[in-house]
C-alpha cells in the first residue's frame, strides 16, 4: 500500500503545537479585550494551539472573565490558585500544564502585544531556543520602572554572561525542552533565559511592542529589584558551584585558616618580640574564631558534596546533558 501525500507529508513536517502561558492577577478588565485579540492572533496561524491562563489567587472578577471566555474557546485552560503565589509560581504552574513544542509568555495587562507571537516563532523557526522581547519603547515610570529595569538588566547581564536587553519582559519564546525540567522560585522567572543558556541553548532578542497600561495598575515596586538582586546570587552560585560546592566552602574555609594563622603569628611576635601581653590585643580571640569559622566551613562544604550525590542518585540524574547522539544501537 503506498501512502498517500498527506500521510507523506506530515511525517516529514509534523505539527508544531504553540502552548501560550499567561499569568494573571486582578486583570478582569483586561481580560476579555486580551482573548480576542489574542485568538484572532492564533487563529490566523497554521499550527496548533493552547491558552493556559493561571489565575494567580485573583480577588476581583478574573477568574468569571476567564470561564466565559473559556466556554467559547476549548484552547483556552485554566489554572486556578487557591491564593496569590506571584508571578513565578504561575509562570512555573503553566508551563507544568502546558503541552505544547514552543512556549510562549506573556502578561496580560495588555502590554504586551499578541501582535508580536507570529515574529517569535518566525525566530524559533530559525533554529533559536529561546526568543526574548525587547521593550525598546517602553511605557513606563521613567525612574522607577525604566532606569531601576536597565539598570538590574545590566547588572544581570554582566554577571550571567547572557547579553539581553530586557529580562523583565514577559513575553519570551521558548522550545518546550528548555524549561520543563526547570523548578523557579521566588522571582527567578526572569532568569529563565539563564537556566536555558546553561543546556547549550541559542538565544536571540527581538525589539517588541509596549503599549501603556489602561486598566488596573501594576503590582510591580522598588523592592523587586532587592529580591532580583539577591534571586541573581542564588543563581550565579547554583551555576558556578552547583556540582563542586566544595570549591566555595573549602575556600573560604581555607581564606578563615590562612586569617587565623596569620593572625597567631602576628599574636606570637608580639608576645615574644615585643613584650605586649595577649591580654591587651583581641588577637587570641580573632585567631580561634577564624580558625573556627574556617573548620565549620570545610565540614558544610563535605555536607554539601553528599547532599548533591543524594539529589542525582536519588533522581537517577546525570550530571550532564546530552545534545544527540549519533550511529548509537540498541543496547538492551
Amino acid at each position: 500500500m503506498v501512502p498517500s501525500d498527506a500521510k507523506i507529508e506530515s511525517e516529514r513536517s509534523p505539527r508544531v503545537k504553540i502552548s501560550v502561558l499567561i499569568p494573571i492577577y486582578n486583570e478582569e478588565k483586561n481580560i476579555p479585550l486580551l482573548f480576542e485579540h489574542l485568538f484572532k492572533v492564533l487563529d490566523g496561524l497554521s499550527c496548533e494551539f493552547e491558552v493556559v491562563a493561571v489565575n494567580d489567587g485573583s480577588i476581583d472578577g478574573s477568574l468569571s472573565q476567564l470561564r466565559e471566555v473559556a466556554s467559547t474557546r476549548h484552547e483556552l485552560k485554566i489554572v486556578d490558585f487557591r491564593r496569590n503565589y506571584g508571578q513565578t509560581a504561575a509562570i512555573m504552574a503553566a508551563i507544568d500544564h502546558a503541552s505544547g513544542d514552543i512556549f510562549i509568555s506573556m502578561d496580560a495587562d495588555l502590554q504586551n502585544s499578541p501582535d508580536d507571537i507570529p515574529r517569535l516563532i518566525d525566530c524559533m523557526n530559525d533554529g533559536y531556543d529561546v526568543v526574548s522581547g525587547w521593550r525598546q519603547d517602553r511605557h513606563d515610570a521613567a525612574i522607577r520602572r525604566n532606569f531601576v529595569s536597565r539598570v538590574a538588566n545590566r547588572l544581570i547581564s554582566s554577571v550571567s554572561g547572557v547579553r539581553l536587553h530586557d529580562y523583565g519582559c514577559t513575553l519570551k519564546a521558548y522550545r518546550s525542552e528548555m524549561v520543563k525540567g526547570v523548578r523557579l522560585y521566588g522571582e527567578m522567572h526572569r532568569f529563565v533565559p539563564i537556566y536555558a543558556s546553561w543546556m547549550g541553548a541559542k538565544i536571540t532578542e527581538i525589539p517588541v511592542q509596549h503599549h501603556p497600561r489602561r486598566f488596573g495598575k501594576s503590582n510591580y515596586g522598588l523592592e523587586r529589584t532587592v529580591k532580583v538582586v539577591l534571586d541573581l546570587i542564588v543563581v550565579m552560585f547554583l551555576h558556578r558551584y552547583f556540582m563542586k560546592p566544595i570549591y566555595i566552602f573549602g575556600g573560604f574555609g581555607l581564606l578563615s585558616f590562612a586569617l587565623s594563622a596569620i593572625s597567631f603569628a602576628l599574636m606570637l611576635y608580639l608576645k615574644f618580640v615585643d613584650g605586649v601581653s595577649l591580654i591587651l590585643t583581641p588577637l587570641p580571640l580573632l585567631t580561634a574564631l577564624t580558625f573556627l569559622v574556617g573548620f565549620i566551613s570545610i565540614l558544610l562544604g563535605l555536607l554539601a558534596e553528599m547532599l548533591v550525590r543524594i539529589y542525582f542518585e536519588s533522581q537517577g540524574r546525570a550530571a550532564y546533558l546530552v545534545r544527540a547522539q549519533f550511529n548509537f544501537t540498541d543496547r538492551s
